[in-house]
């Protein structure tokens, strides 16, 4: 590859002959340069998963079906059917009814939910906040269904006297209700309990799914996210590529089997066509067994612990420095004023508006923390923004409490 030509022009396949190792290398030096300066998008980067990629990388591993389906070849639903064990005891699911898949991520594992919520109750109203990842609006569209947007509080918590007014005048109707445990830009937390009594009070049947691709992980392991007889959850969605780490966009979706569709048999796999992508990657399946078999629970505590530890030096850092800065008490994410266009492109930040935010992630060090700081401390002067004042539970709300 010279130097003239881009990366876009040297992948052109259009092109003869293609020097595909200079195309690859640049890619992975492009990667190394930025991760340096990568804090503002969620994904753990201190697990190592060359072992896996090493022996299972050169094949082509298909977990077609369902994860229970015993047939097929080169798969590893065995995997794939112990990380759906694992994710399902910390949350405290009922082991006589639960049910799920690794998906290529949290936006399939939304999809997947409200697909089996939608079956169940084709009427219902999907009532999601207005802090919801965008993959929410998304499902509700490829559904045909009728959503309704739910105001946010300023810290991002689900604003819940507006779902009661939203709910009471679509009372008639089923309700199919999206929390987020960890919403986008502040990692806020609805509270499924009080999303469980607005419903009861109303006496609206309907489905409690939890969005939980960040923090989901994080806040079983805490027991402050459970999927217990108690709290009335039907579905969870959680990222595998966030908190494990996983080194390709993955997740796993868990659904009470007492509320999911049960698929068909297809003849020619002899599998039940039971989700949403059929074929799935085995490979990701053996990627987030071989994180949670190497660490376990203790680890991936201390894993959370460390990095909720780093995201509290970040708040402390950029206060000292003159920069107002929160987190939700169980957040790794840092909430700041958006900082100065230099700062945002070199850090690679996520910004709605007024609003920025980095994640201390696992694996995330001082080091880099201290360098955004510095950066911080030397742009323009700050345009100040109000923080939300934060209530003792802010940032606590949890499913199944």
């Amino acid at each position: 590859m010279t130097q003239t030509l881009s990366l876009t022009e040297a992948a052109d396949l259009s092109r003869a002959p293609v020097d595909v190792t200079a195309v690859l290398d640049h890619l992975v030096c492009e990667a190394d340069a930025a991760a340096a300066t990568s804090i503002g998008f969620p994904g753990a980067v201190d697990l190592d998963q060359t072992e896996v990629m090493a022996l299972l990388g050169r094949r082509l591993w298909n977990n077609i079906g369902d994860p229970a389906d015993p047939g097929g070849v080169a798969h590893t639903r065995a995997l794939e059917q112990a990380v759906i064990a694992w994710v399902a005891d910390i949350l405290a699911m009922p082991t006589d009814d639960r049910w799920g898949y690794v998906t290529t991520g949290g936006t399939e594992g939304n999809l997947s939910a409200l697909h089996a919520a939608h079956r169940r109750y084709p009427t219902a109203r999907i009532y999601y906040s207005a802090a919801a990842h965008y993959s929410i609006i998304k499902s509700v569209e490829m559904l045909g269904a009728r959503g309704v947007v739910i105001a946010a509080r300023p810290d991002g918590e689900m604003d819940y006297a507006h779902l009661a007014a939203q709910l009471r005048k679509r009372r008639r109707w089923p309700a199919i209700v999206v929390a987020t445990a960890g919403t986008t830009l502040t990692e806020a937390v609805d509270d499924s309990t009080r999303i469980r009594a607005v419903l009861d009070e109303y006496g609206v049947a309907g489905h409690l799914h939890i969005d939980a691709a960040l923090s989901g992980i994080p806040l079983a392991l805490d027991g402050r996210l459970r999927f217990d007889d108690a709290g009335g959850i039907a579905s969870i969605a959680i990222s595998g590529h966030k908190f494990l780490g996983a080194p390709t966009p993955c997740g796993v979706v868990l659904i009470r089997g007492s509320v999911r569709g049960h698929g068909s048999h297809v003849a020619y796999t002899d599998t039940l066509d039971t989700t949403i992508t059929g074929s799935r990657c085995g490979l990701a399946a053996a990627l987030l067994w071989h994180a949670i078999a190497l660490h376990g629970r203790e680890g991936h505590r201390w894993r959370a612990s460390e990095a909720r530890t780093l995201a509290a030096y970040a708040v402390y850092q950029l206060t000292a420095a003159g920069w107002p800065a929160w987190r939700h008490p169980h957040a790794f994410t840092v909430v700041i004023p958006t900082p100065p266009e230099p700062v945002r492109k070199k850090w690679l930040l996520a910004t709605d508006g007024d609003t920025s935010h980095i994640i201390c992630m696992p694996g995330i060090t001082r080091g880099q923390i201290d360098a955004f700081v510095a950066d911080v401390a030397a742009a323009a002067p700050l345009r100040s923004i109000p923080q939300p004042r934060l209530s003792p539970e802010s940032g606590t709300g949890t499913a199944g409490h």
